[in-house]
């Protein structure tokens, strides 16, 4: 897994490439910081609400997922709530929670994340930012488009980054 822990150059391209970047980081910044903790670690919770850094980490991949693959280009995907113990958190609230099967580690995850890091840099080397998204899939009508799309996930990656990054201090 490419994991840069650059933050991408101010003076590069615009666009489509910058936000690759800086979803490449910032995907790279949680797997990193997931991946520093201990197995044991990954599986703690250190927050009322009481997610561990190993959901987190499912969360995100599942979210990213979400909002490009079924999302954008209105594919098909394999359990797009797999993150959470309900089936359709959105409709059913905050009665649910995030949830990590049984002997999943945090390195599984981390290549599944960058497996969907990788379709999310083909879909955005592939489409214009102003193009909206795929109905069908996750939307139906007035699918936003692409670029408020990579706009409303870095935001999430950023929100959860944080997090992480207390549960992280708080760890040590």
């Amino acid at each position: 897994m490419a994991r840069n822990s650059a933050e991408p150059s101010k003076t590069g391209d615009a666009g489509a490439v910058r936000w690759s970047d800086y979803l490449d980081w910032v995907r790279a910044e949680m797997v990193r910081g997931v991946l520093g903790l201990t197995p044991e670690q990954q599986r703690t919770t250190r927050v009322p609400s009481g997610w561990t850094p190993l959901e987190l980490l499912s969360h995100v991949l599942h979210m990213e997922q979400r909002w490009f693959a079924w999302g954008f280009l209105g594919e098909q995907v394999d359990d797009p709530w797999g993150d959470w113990d309900v089936d359709e958190p959105w409709r059913d609230g905050v009665d649910g929670r995030w949830q990590v099967a049984d002997g999943v580690t945090a390195e599984e995850l981390a290549d599944r994340l960058e497996a969907v890091g990788a379709r999310t840099r083909e879909v955005l080397s592939s489409y214009a930012l102003d193009t909206a998204g795929s109905t069908g899939g996750r939307f139906g009508e007035d699918p936003p488009t692409l670029e408020w799309i990579c706009f409303h996930v870095l935001a999430e990656y950023a929100r959860h980054a944080g997090h992480l990054d207390i549960v992280v201090e708080l760890s040590d």
